[in-house]
């Protein structure tokens, strides 16, 4: 027989039920926490090495043991579940991010958040089932609130009896004092580990030093230094260092005195650059099954400057980051996307130097003008007029709408009628129809892939790559039946890679298509075709970068860069005898091209990698190649504190 009281009975029931409640929020968070961390870092580096997890517990520990301490008792479960939310959501996007971008992104990416809803289709494509094993635990603790909410309501028992084996820790003075001791020293740590990190170039290597929570700050403080140096630059005088600075580099054998190559040549022609979505160099003069991938370009190569070993040098606008470089031969910051980050500024390019010489400059895009702040990057770049999704019908070819036939046929009715028939003018194409994941309509379908292709990524992309080509020569014929033809350079470019390493390892890419293919090398090497009237063709063996197209065109239409003051930081290829250009972002901070290897950095320089970009075999000897290291963090550094340093719009 019970002889206590029932409100007795009661409380010793509570006290007992509150010393066996189960494991508090805090260890469980702790736990969760880390445990999702390293899931983050298998899918980032392919592996968890224990001796990296200590960047990882001073930035957990500090973060959980704010929600202690600052968090009221009552509100600290519902707390805790939106920090894990947003933990959650934050490590699912970077996992995705990395997948499909190969590098880890910083808190700056946000500002391109806007932009997801208009690629839906590429994000899909890239999410896999196993980055949703970030919100399992918030999937079993929603299961166990269902649950517990309806025991509550059959029995009308409180939720501090059923709260799926966690309970919440009082703060007593002597636990605040515990919490904020744990505060300290966690937070110590991180600032050893940020300390340690932040001299790593690489930012792959960095990141998986300091774990990616201190990456952010990393990033955020690096930031901020860069800014505070860019505020107190000079922009005559960076100007300066700049020309030394590239003067000091031998990129011809003769004298500076001597006349440029093909200067002129084109002078007062009209000008088309077609930006080329995704598109890879290896599919030119390539066959698969006795067809022609590329016909058209194939014969454009033929008949004119092509250049075989050009390289994107994109940063985190992608797209918007090539039309930025081929019309300024800036380079990106890899930080944002130059569109967002600078397109407030007053910005030195092809359009403005142009106009100057009496054309009339237009771009057009099939998708609304805001992707990608295009809004703002033409209004920065000087282009006249700029032709958007109003103007296209929608022959729904993809997620953009419009396919590159349309593009095309808007575009030579426009180009004609801006210019008046009197002046010359520049169009710029940004073509989509071979955007990520390379879905060809059956009814655009130009060729017959293998069966052993079908239904891969590598043969939608040659599709989609063959529909490019097909589309391009719609243009020629357009240009040709106005008799502009034999008026106009034409320059094709690709804007960066279309094959996921992921999805095509280069054994499988070999095996299909008969060739050698490294998965950077070969990944990164764009197309580089000009064609000029009365030109014969010529193959440009030396290296190139996507810096360099700017002064290369330029050269070709009489505008002197050096007359016009112009600061550029690539260089004309029909005039240099040797190349170097950094490349960062898809590759870590100090990988470099010149005209034998494509070097990527360990740490630093003396753990870096070679490989030779014409028989992609590696390159144990680096020594020859330090001096170009040095010379190209030099130029990237003085890029991205002129880009800083230019003027705010009007």
């Amino acid at each position: 027989m019970n002889h206590f009281p029932i409100r007795q009975r009661r409380s010793l029931l509570s006290l007992n039920q509150e010393k066996n409640a189960g494991i508090p929020l805090f260890y469980m968070a702790i736990a969760l926490f880390h445990a999702k961390m390293l899931l983050l870092r298998y899918f980032l580096f392919d592996k968890i090495d224990i001796t990296h997890i200590i960047a990882d517990i001073g930035a957990i520990m500090v973060l959980l043991s704010l929600v202690e301490l600052v968090t009221p008792s009552k509100l600290r479960t519902a707390v805790y579940g939106a920090v894990n939310l947003v933990y959650s959501f934050a490590l699912f996007s970077s996992a995705v991010y990395f997948e499909h971008f190969g590098n880890v992104p910083t808190y700056t990416a946000l500002y391109e958040l806007h932009q997801v809803t208009k690629i839906g289709s590429s994000v899909e494509s890239t999410i896999q089932l196993n980055h949703f094993w970030f919100f399992a635990d918030l999937a079993v603790g929603l299961a166990l609130w269902i649950i517990a909410a309806v025991r509550r309501s059959r029995r009308n028992r409180s939720w501090s009896s059923y709260s799926g084996g966690y309970r919440k820790r009082a703060v007593t003075p002597i636990y605040r004092v515990v919490m904020t001791a744990i505060l300290i020293v966690s937070f110590a740590l991180s600032a050893r580990v940020i300390q340690v990190g932040m001299p790593i170039d690489n930012e792959l290597v960095e990141a998986e030093q300091e774990g990616f929570l201190n990456y952010q700050i990393s990033a955020a403080i690096k930031a901020a230094q860069d800014n505070s140096v860019a505020a107190e630059g000079n922009i005559d005088e960076i100007t300066q260092e700049a020309s030394e600075l590239q003067a000091s580099y031998p990129y011809k054998d003769v004298a500076s005195g001597v006349p440029a190559a093909y200067f002129g040549s084109e002078k007062g022609k009209n000008l088309i650059i077609i930006q080329m979505e995704a598109f890879q160099n290896f599919p030119i003069h390539l066959s698969v099954g006795g067809q022609e991938l590329t016909p058209v370009l194939n014969k454009l190569a033929d008949e004119s400057f092509y250049f075989p070993h050009v390289f994107q040098q994109i940063g985190q606008g992608n797209t918007s980051d090539a039309e930025f470089m081929s019309n300024t031969s800036i380079y990106p910051t890899a930080k944002i996307a130059m569109s967002t980050g600078y397109g407030d500024r007053d910005i030195p390019s092809l359009p403005k130097l142009l106009d100057k010489n009496g054309y009339v400059s237009s771009t057009f895009h099939v998708n609304d003008v805001t992707f990608w702040d295009r809004n703002k990057l033409y209004a920065a770049l000087g282009f006249d007029h700029y032709f958007d999704k109003p103007y296209y019908k929608n022959d729904h070819y993809n997620s953009f709408g419009a396919s590159d036939e349309e593009l095309y046929r808007v575009g030579v009715e426009k180009l004609q009628e801006v210019s008046g028939g009197s002046k010359p003018y520049y169009g710029q194409f940004i073509t989509v129809s071979n955007h990520f994941p390379f879905e060809v309509p059956l009814d655009r379908m130009k060729m017959q892939l293998p069966e052993k292709l079908k239904g891969t990524q590598l043969g939608n992309y040659l599709l989609g790559v063959n529909y490019t080509d097909y589309a391009i020569g719609t243009l020629i014929d357009k240009l040709k039946a106005a008799g502009q033809w034999d008026n106009t350079v034409l320059v094709l470019y690709g804007d960066h890679f279309g094959l996921q390493p992921d999805e095509n390892d280069p054994a499988f890419v070999k095996q299909a298509l008969g060739i050698k293919y490294d998965p950077q090398v070969s990944r990164f090497n764009i197309p580089l075709i000009i064609h000029a009237p009365g030109q014969q063709g010529k193959v440009i063996d030396h290296v190139g970068g996507q810096l360099d197209i700017m002064p290369t065109v330029a050269n070709l239409l009489g505008v002197s860069l050096k007359d016009e003051q112009f600061t550029a930081f690539g260089h004309d290829l029909l005039n240099v005898d040797r190349n170097v250009f950094g490349t960062r972002y898809y590759l870590p901070t100090g990988s470099f091209y010149n005209n034998d290897i494509l070097f990527v950095p360990g740490k630093g320089f003396e753990d870096g990698k070679a490989v030779n970009i014409r028989t992609l075999e590696p390159v144990t000897n680096l020594a020859p190649y330090r001096s170009d290291y040095d010379y190209v963090m030099q130029l990237m550094d003085v890029s991205d504190r002129y880009v800083k340093s230019l003027p705010q719009r009007h």
